[in-house]
Protein backbone atom coordinates (compact mmCIF):
# COMPACT_ATOMS: atom_id res chain seq x y z
CA UNK A 1 0.00 0.00 0.00
CA UNK A 2 1.06 3.43 -0.91
CA UNK A 3 2.07 5.53 2.07
CA UNK A 4 1.37 9.36 2.55
CA UNK A 5 4.87 9.84 3.09
CA UNK A 6 6.11 7.75 -0.14
CA UNK A 7 3.99 10.45 -2.06
CA UNK A 8 5.70 13.29 -0.56
CA UNK A 9 9.22 11.65 -1.39
CA UNK A 10 8.24 11.03 -4.42
CA UNK A 11 6.58 14.85 -5.24
CA UNK A 12 9.97 16.33 -3.51
CA UNK A 13 12.51 13.97 -5.70
CA UNK A 14 10.80 15.10 -8.73
CA UNK A 15 10.73 18.94 -8.05
CA UNK A 16 14.51 18.69 -6.73
CA UNK A 17 14.87 17.02 -10.17
CA UNK A 18 13.01 19.88 -12.18
CA UNK A 19 15.00 22.77 -10.20
CA UNK A 20 18.36 20.96 -11.05
CA UNK A 21 17.31 20.73 -14.71
CA UNK A 22 15.82 24.38 -15.08
CA UNK A 23 19.21 25.51 -13.67
CA UNK A 24 21.01 23.95 -15.93
CA UNK A 25 18.99 25.09 -18.96
CA UNK A 26 19.52 28.60 -17.20
CA UNK A 27 23.32 28.61 -17.54
CA UNK A 28 23.68 26.82 -20.65
CA UNK A 29 21.27 29.82 -21.93
CA UNK A 30 23.36 32.03 -20.21
CA UNK A 31 26.38 30.61 -22.08
CA UNK A 32 24.76 30.88 -25.52
CA UNK A 33 24.20 34.68 -24.81
CA UNK A 34 27.39 35.49 -23.19
CA UNK A 35 29.04 33.74 -26.98
CA UNK A 36 27.15 35.51 -28.98
CA UNK A 37 27.35 38.97 -27.49
CA UNK A 38 31.46 37.88 -27.49
CA UNK A 39 30.87 37.36 -31.16
CA UNK A 40 28.91 40.67 -32.21
CA UNK A 41 31.51 42.39 -29.51
CA UNK A 42 34.42 41.14 -32.02
CA UNK A 43 32.45 42.18 -35.15
CA UNK A 44 32.06 45.68 -33.71
CA UNK A 45 35.54 45.84 -33.11
CA UNK A 46 36.44 44.96 -36.89
CA UNK A 47 34.13 47.61 -37.98
CA UNK A 48 35.81 50.00 -35.75
CA UNK A 49 38.90 49.41 -36.97
CA UNK A 50 38.04 49.90 -40.67
CA UNK A 51 35.88 53.42 -39.61
CA UNK A 52 39.25 54.29 -37.41
CA UNK A 53 41.29 53.38 -40.42
CA UNK A 54 39.21 55.41 -42.91
CA UNK A 55 39.21 58.54 -40.81
CA UNK A 56 42.90 58.49 -40.54
CA UNK A 57 43.29 57.98 -44.11
CA UNK A 58 41.05 60.70 -44.64
CA UNK A 59 43.12 63.08 -42.21
CA UNK A 60 46.27 62.74 -44.16
CA UNK A 61 44.52 63.07 -47.78
CA UNK A 62 43.17 66.37 -46.29
CA UNK A 63 47.25 66.83 -44.41
CA UNK A 64 48.70 66.86 -48.04
CA UNK A 65 46.24 69.38 -49.33
CA UNK A 66 46.21 71.69 -46.62
CA UNK A 67 48.62 70.80 -43.85
CA UNK A 68 46.87 72.81 -40.98
CA UNK A 69 48.70 71.54 -37.55
CA UNK A 70 45.37 70.63 -36.25
CA UNK A 71 45.42 67.44 -38.57
CA UNK A 72 48.98 66.99 -38.03
CA UNK A 73 47.97 66.54 -34.16
CA UNK A 74 45.02 65.00 -34.87
CA UNK A 75 46.54 62.18 -37.17
CA UNK A 76 49.42 61.43 -34.62
CA UNK A 77 46.85 61.18 -31.65
CA UNK A 78 44.76 58.42 -34.31
CA UNK A 79 48.32 56.76 -35.01
CA UNK A 80 49.49 56.92 -31.22
CA UNK A 81 45.82 55.25 -30.28
CA UNK A 82 46.27 52.32 -32.41
CA UNK A 83 49.62 51.82 -31.58
CA UNK A 84 48.57 51.77 -28.02
CA UNK A 85 45.31 49.56 -28.95
CA UNK A 86 47.72 47.16 -30.54
CA UNK A 87 50.21 46.54 -27.77
CA UNK A 88 47.72 45.87 -25.13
Amino acid sequence: MIDIQIIINIASIITALGIIFDLIFSVYGWYLKKEKNDNDIKIIKEEQIILIKSVLMCLKSLKEQEGKESIVETIANIENYINNQAHK
